[in-house]
């Protein structure tokens, strides 16, 4: 016996049609109007919207960038029953290797951290941290597992590869025809711009997006570009947070180069004043990019309307505010870098996107979920409700309303980014390869997600 969904509306890109859905087993096995039961259990879905399962493209659940360092608050344990309770049924996740480890090594590591924790769908971005001769074979290595996609870095001392190394890296990743994704921030800049206003005093939150302006994304991001055009690559560009930015791979794809695009929620919805709230409060909103101007976030919006922004993920890397935040009070350079999101991601985008007439329910699938599946080598067994995919379905109560609060929260932090904001839209249930695994909010059995072997990613698809 499987679940026949009825009377629900079903959304993907191309549109939304009201289907019945039968699932069996962990397929989706079945589409159509007024179906028979077939002793199937039958969920009335009247009055709903059928999405996809989310895809959050982007997250730490096991951050440990090395000795001396903080691990993130939420694990694979904590974090994805975070997601999965609130629609999100795959996360990628950044593997991210020791100085001197092996690809391999760092896969087995994220492997024992996922494999019986996760109760999502996952899959990991393999970090590139420093170039070395067999690199090649470690990336064709890890494409051979389905590995197919890669992160370096632009900033960070601990992390970033020369531009050479980048060069090199593209070369690799686009003879396994993967795809790589940067942090684009001028890693010397930044350092060098802390570096002064810490040696004048300034020690505050507040001198935390002074320190990496905008200009600072956009270099790097124009370097990126100008060598992946070398390369002849198309690339990945995470957590676009500025106006300068989205200018530059407008050129660019102007061009004619091949740019895909994530952003995050918090640079939609929260902007740099944060950061000069008192009582070190601002230090709860400190991550890389820094947020931004109204100006950003206003241009942002605008790019996601227009099509111009392909997915959205979380970047959800969380530190408690009490113990690890503060360890940053007498030098903003310390404080922990990141934010807590995984939960929070599909009500805030369908409330602040969809509900406030910004982007449509289609776009939401594009963002949320369908284009990412293209991206990174996941459709159609992911990102799409029809006949032969995997059975991951959010039933998204459009006019439920509720308010954010750390108090009912199932993040493992002491604090949301977005506490007090009223949210409108939310996922009634939510079903993983077939099995329901969380209603209204809360996780009702104890799946487990899988570790997801993925193909080639999809350069070319249609948006």
């Amino acid at each position: 016996m499987g679940f026949l969904i009825r009377h629900g509306t079903v959304v993907s890109t191309k549109g939304r049609r009201q289907l019945d859905v039968r699932i069996t087993a962990d397929k989706i096995t079945e589409m159509g109007v007024d179906l028979p039961e077939k002793g199937d259990e039958v969920v009335d879905a009247a009055g709903c919207l059928l999405f996809p399962g989310f895809i959050d493209t982007h997250t730490h659940l096991e951050l440990n960038n090395g000795p001396g360092t903080l691990n993130s608050s939420d694990d694979f344990t904590t974090g994805t029953i975070a997601a999965v309770a609130k629609g999100t049924t795959f996360v990628m996740d950044m593997a991210t290797p020791m100085r001197g480890q092996s690809l391999q090594d760092c896969l087995t590591t994220w492997d024992n951290f996922a494999e019986d924790n996760s109760s999502c769908d996952y899959s990991y971005h393999m970090s590139v941290i420093e170039w070395q001769d067999d690199m090649p074979a470690q990336i064709k290595a890890m494409a051979a597992q389905g590995i197919t996609s890669f992160k370096m870095y632009m900033a960070y001392d601990n992390l970033r590869v020369s531009d050479a190394g980048i060069f090199e890296a593209m070369k690799a990743i686009k003879s396994v025809h993967g795809m790589l994704g940067i942090h684009c921030e001028n890693g010397d800049l930044a350092d060098e711009l802390q570096a002064q206003f810490l040696s004048e005093g300034k020690t505050s939150p507040k001198y935390h997006p002074l320190s990496r302006p905008n200009v600072l994304e956009a270099e790097a991001i124009n370097r990126y570009l100008t060598i992946a055009a070398l390369v002849d690559l198309p690339v990945n560009i995470v957590h676009l947070s500025t106006k300068e930015g989205l200018e530059v791979v407008r050129a660019a794809r102007k061009r004619g180069q091949k740019v895909f695009v994530e952003s995050c929620p918090q640079y939609f919805l929260l902007n740099d004043e944060l950061y000069n709230l008192p009582n070190f409060e601002g230090a709860k909103y400190v991550c890389a990019p820094p947020l931004r101007q109204p100006a950003d976030i206003k241009a942002l919006w605008g790019a996601l309307t227009n099509g111009e922004i392909n997915t959205i993920g979380t970047d959800h890397c969380d530190f408690n505010f009490a113990t690890e935040k503060v360890l940053g009070k007498d030098d903003f350079s310390k404080i922990p870098g990141g934010l807590p999101g995984i939960e929070t991601r599909g009500e805030l985008m369908y409330t602040y996107g969809v509900a406030a007439g910004r982007i449509t329910p289609e776009q939401f699938v594009g963002i949320m979920s369908e284009h990412a599946a293209h991206q990174f080598g996941l459709f159609p067994q992911k990102g799409v409700i029809q006949v032969g995919s995997d059975a991951d379905i959010v039933i998204w109560d459009p006019n439920t309303t509720g308010v954010i609060s750390a108090k009912t929260q199932l993040q493992n932090v002491d604090y949301t980014a977005y506490e007090g904001f009223p949210t409108q839209g939310s996922a009634q249930q939510v079903y993983l390869r077939g099995q329901k695994v969380a209603a209204y909010g809360q996780v009702i059995n104890g799946q487990k997600g899988e570790k997801i072997a993925r193909h080639a990613s999809e350069y070319d698809f249609e948006l």
